[in-house]
């Protein structure tokens, strides 16, 4: 049977339109709302404890069905597993829109982030089949662009929504652009035709590794986030979560090892070179989320920059990724994604500590350089080290990488806002010590992910 390498460019463009879409309106939902928390609790008449679930749930949601329907994609094909992914995901977001209750929209948040888990799961895949083998680090670079620009873009493009209306159009925006992808979708993405043998959806799996990931994400979220004067998770229920996530994880990955294609891809970490790339994408995803969420806290308490102002900084970091992106495309291949991705996480994490090392009163050209410095280094890492994890994986696993991909990117993300909540308990945000110490340790996280990246020269 003759397999077709990638689609023609005109149909390549048109499958790439309706990919970029999803992976766009998937990542943004995951943190878009943060602006319009204050808002969302007066008019459902929550608490903020309360309200800190309509993000929660869509994360665990996503978390715990990413790698299930990754495996189910490998199964059953890719295209079924993103169409039905953008279905519920569009569906419900007008259930979001429409919520007169907290409970309401925290469920239609979880059914969001089962929708959100379908597009994201097999999305890298696709892009591997969209692209011919010669062309596919530019489409990965493409791909990783997006993420990189929607994971960091969302509180301007929140700001500008919530500036012209309420807060339900936050989700609503999602429905005719969620539409459209089902619609070009259905005529436009390509069927795999290397499907994966002995792959078996068992729902106890799915079960075990969705308690998995959820009691380990609310075991840390609550370490991280301890109750003052009797708000948040108290300290003994944390550890129990953790510890009860654990002890699933054991007992789900020995069951695991007995699958000849694991829905746990346990045999894409026996390859040397992906377990590195996984270890790579959690230290660099965990530096980029305790630098871009520390450095507002910078900017506006130690510095005095107005929100505008602080917003345009924080612009050069994406924008710099933007400018290295069709230049790594066109390096991928060239020369080892190890290679390039160490030197762009070293260079990431010289760009942190000049950030931290700051002067009292820095010009704002003092402040655009080093981000600029940090993107690019971003930049140089990111695609690099998709294009590894997804040509390493067999043809027929790539379902298991892509699904692993985006499990790394939340993974790293989830780690990184947790350490900066542990360290603004020690630190006071507002007086420059909690975001300097921020800055250091996603230093550190950036030094150790390009040490993994550069091992993987020597594995190649």
């Amino acid at each position: 049977m003759m397999v077709q390498d990638g689609l023609p460019a005109r149909e390549r463009v048109r499958a790439l339109v309706v990919i970029i879409l999803g992976i766009v309106m998937a990542v943004l939902d995951g943190t878009i709302v943060n602006l319009a928390l204050p808002d969302i609790t007066r008019e459902l008449h929550a608490s903020p404890a309360q309200a800190i679930w309509i993000i929660n749930a869509y994360q665990i949601a996503t978390l715990a069905l990413l790698l299930p329907l990754a495996t189910l994609g490998d199964i059953v094909g890719y295209r079924r597993v993103y169409l039905a992914g953008m279905a519920v995901f569009t569906g419900a977001s007008v259930a979001c829109a429409l919520a007169d209750s907290l409970t309401v929209l925290a469920l239609a948040r979880v059914v969001q982030g089962l929708g959100a888990a379908g597009i994201m799961s097999v999305n890298a895949a696709l892009v591997r089949l969209i692209y011919p083998s010669r062309l596919l680090g530019r489409g990965v670079a493409i791909n990783s662009l997006v993420v990189a620009t929607a994971s960091v873009a969302w509180p301007s493009l929140a700001a500008g929504i919530l500036s012209l209306a309420s807060w339900p159009w936050l989700f609503a925006i999602n429905v005719p652009f969620g539409l459209f992808c089902v619609a070009r979708g259905r005529k436009t993405l390509p069927t795999h035709q290397i499907k994966a043998t002995g792959a078996r959806f068992s729902l106890l799996d799915v079960v075990l590794n969705g308690l998995m990931f959820g009691l380990v994400f609310l075991g840390i979220d609550g370490l991280g986030v301890q109750p003052e004067g009797g708000a948040g998770t108290p300290l003994w229920r944390a550890l129990s979560e953790l510890a009860a996530g654990l002890v699933i994880g054991v007992i789900y990955v020995r069951r695991q090892l007995a699958e000849p294609v694991p829905l746990f891809p346990l045999d894409l970490l026996r390859i040397p070179v992906f377990a590195l790339s996984m270890g790579t994408s959690v230290g660099a995803f965990g530096a980029q989320t305790l630098a871009y969420v520390g450095l507002p806290f910078l900017l506006l308490g130690s510095y005095g920059r107005s929100h505008l102002e602080a917003g345009l900084l924080l612009t050069a970091w994406p924008l710099a990724i933007v400018v290295m992106a069709p230049l790594v495309g066109r390096l991928i291949g060239r020369y080892p994604g190890g290679l390039l991705g160490g030197i762009g996480l070293g260079l990431l994490s010289l760009g942190l500590m000049a950030l931290a090392l700051l002067p009292p009163q820095p010009d704002n050209a003092d402040i655009v350089w080093r981000m600029v410095v940090c993107g690019l280094g971003f930049g140089l890492f990111q695609s690099p080290n998709n294009h590894l994890i997804l040509t390493t994986a067999p043809a027929h696993r790539s379902g298991g990488a892509s699904g692993m991909l985006g499990t790394a990117r939340l993974t790293g993300q989830t780690l990184g806002a947790v350490s900066l909540a542990i360290l603004f308990s020690f630190f006071d945000p507002l007086q420059g010590r909690g975001p300097q110490a921020a800055l250091w340790l996603a230093a550190g996280f950036a030094a150790v992910a390009a040490l993994c990246s550069a091992l993987r020269v020597r594995q190649a």
